[in-house]
């Protein structure tokens, strides 16, 4: 069984139970899962906001595919280039690679953004970067692939869809 376990978050946290804090997605006891090659997260797929690009429909689409928020520019659609958080000044001139590292964290854009994954989607960024902070990127990538791998057919699951894109095993 695995089981995603954190210290509590006051601020932000998800739901509490005991010592042990339910992330807000999916996955919380699931067995374990084969992963695939299409599984992998590389650590440049976790965005400064704490998003793991690697979830998003725009990545995982088959044409256009999105290269994720610190890939490049160029095959990116409009939205994803000027993202005012990614483009944040204090984000350019500190040259931090997450919010967290900013004196203005958590700042309103990265709450309205928290905000609506946490109500539409089950995920929230200030958990992820907390954990990010906390735990470093790579035992949170590591946690990622357990929540968010489809038990059905172990496949990485889409935070923007109710079910997996390779199988349809519904998931929420």
């Amino acid at each position: 069984m695995v089981r995603h376990i954190v210290t509590p978050v006051p601020p932000y946290g998800g739901l509490q139970s005991g010592n042990i804090q339910q992330p807000l997605g999916r996955n919380v006891d699931m067995p374990a899962m084969r992963l695939t090659t299409t599984t992998a997260i590389q650590t440049t797929l976790i965005a400064p906001c704490g998003m793991n690009c690697r979830l998003c429909r725009a990545y995982m689409r088959e044409r256009k595919a999105c290269p994720g928020c610190r890939g490049d520019d160029s095959v990116k659609s409009k939205a994803c280039v000027t993202c005012r958080i990614k483009n944040c000044g204090k984000m350019v001139q500190g040259g931090f690679s997450y919010c967290f590292s900013c004196d203005s964290f958590p700042c309103a854009r990265l709450n309205h953004l928290d905000k609506r994954y946490r109500a539409r989607y089950g995920m929230s960024m200030l958990e992820n970067l907390y954990n990010i902070s906390k735990f470093g990127v790579r035992h949170f990538i590591r946690t990622e692939k357990a929540r968010w791998t489809c038990p059905e057919c172990g496949e990485m699951i889409c935070v923007h869809k109710p079910q997996c894109l390779s199988c349809n095993h519904k998931w929420r």
